[in-house]
């Protein structure tokens, strides 16, 4: 078995694809035609969406994300948090906290998205390597 996508329910998912291509630098990997459900590439895993529409034609009901209570967060590594921090702000990503120099080594930085998902922006770990 492997960990394949996570899926974020939103309102708009060309708008929440647009966001992260414009804010994070991802690109579209795949929209469906219906526009309820699109995919974000992102290496051996996807960062994917889905309308709540969708999920609740589907029988789900889908809660809304709260950054100031957060029940997870996507995490994006860069060696410039501030420049990417920057990027996401000018993009329309709402400050949650600023940059700042973590004890073990990383510097974090948090950010929500439109639909209120808590993001990271972090360095490597001290001692990592980043992949970009």
């Amino acid at each position: 078995m492997k960990f394949r996508y996570t899926i974020l329910y939103v309102e708009d998912v060309a708008r929440s694809l647009a966001f992260y291509e414009s804010a994070f630098g991802l690109k579209t990997g795949f929209l469906h035609e219906s526009g309820a459900y699109g995919e974000l590439a992102t290496g051996g895993t996807r960062l994917a969406f889905s309308s709540r529409a969708l999920m609740t034609q589907l029988g789900k009901a889908p809660a809304r994300a709260a950054p100031e209570a957060p029940v997870f967060e996507i995490a994006l590594e860069t060696n410039d948090v501030a420049g990417a921090l920057a990027t996401a702000r000018a993009a329309g990503a709402r400050l949650v906290q600023d940059a700042r120099e973590e004890d073990w080594g990383q510097t974090t930085a948090y950010v929500s998205d439109p639909d209120g998902y808590l993001v990271e922006i972090c360095s490597p770990v001290a001692g990592t390597a980043s992949p970009d």
